[in-house]
């Protein structure tokens, strides 16, 4: 039960931080060749050869004395384990509320199988052989399922100085004072407080906010900027949110 030996891949896993999988598999040559394939897309890899390590990792053991289940984002777990079983092993984990995603790798393809690994609390069913491809994109979508239920959606709403912008709700507020906006002048306001300080060209302005079939003159970006300086700006003539960079475009700030 350790880290999986790697070399500059393992590096890079932990700087990407993609999340730390837990690899229990019996079989050296499987388990290197699954965590070389892992680590080299931003990955971290721990390794356990048996059910009873793997289980002692998890927390599931009154003595453990190592990682616990936090530490661990994802469990690829073979069932054909020396002790302990992959089902026993799954099944024991659910039992304790130990919710880490498992994904079960098996020689067993049959419906039954796949039906039995998902009733005792696996997440995903991967009959052997696979490929290196597919496992990767399972693993990530385990993870985006598991975390879109556990964490909440960041906030949306923006904020640059004292500018507030909700795009769910399509308002702005400057201080605690709603601004009225039109719908391009709301876009090209969403436009720059998405990349403060960013500088934006006419062109680039008409192909985000009107789209790169608009036919019109691009001088009309200079008069939806002029309405919303009106609007934001103590004094229009000297913005100290959307200012003019000469030569190039807008930006805030």
């Amino acid at each position: 039960m350790s880290p999986l030996t790697l070399s500059s891949a393992s590096e890079q896993a932990v700087r990407v931080g993609l999340g730390r999988v837990l690899i229990v598999e019996d079989e050296a040559l499987i388990r290197e060749t699954i965590g070389l394939a892992l680590a080299e897309v931003g990955f971290e890899i721990l390794v356990a050869e048996d059910g009873l390590s793997a289980l002692e990792m998890l927390g599931g053991t009154k003595n453990t004395t190592r990682r616990l289940v936090q530490d661990v984002d994802l469990v690829i777990l073979d069932l054909m384990l020396p002790g302990m079983n992959g089902l026993d092993l799954c099944r024991l984990l659910r039992y304790q509320s130990i919710d880490v995603p498992i994904l079960i790798l098996s020689a067993k393809s049959t419906e039954t199988d796949r039906v039995v690994g998902l009733e005792v609390g696996a997440d995903d069913y991967l009959t052997k052989p696979f490929g290196m491809r597919e496992l990767i994109a399972r693993c990530r979508a385990l993870l985006r399922r598991h975390r879109g239920v556990s964490e909440p959606d960041p906030d949306p709403v923006l904020r640059f100085e004292e500018v507030t912008l909700s795009p769910k709700e399509c308002r702005v507020f400057l201080k605690d004072e709603e601004i009225n906006l039109s719908p391009k002048e709301f876009r090209i306001l969403e436009l720059f407080m998405s990349q403060p300080k960013r500088v934006w060209s006419r062109d680039q302005i008409i192909d985000q906010v009107w789209g790169h079939d608009f036919m019109g003159d691009n001088k009309t970006v200079d008069v939806h900027i002029r309405w919303i300086r009106e609007k934001l700006e103590a004094d229009p003539s000297k913005p100290q949110y959307l200012k003019t960079v000469r030569g190039f475009g807008y930006r805030l700030g």
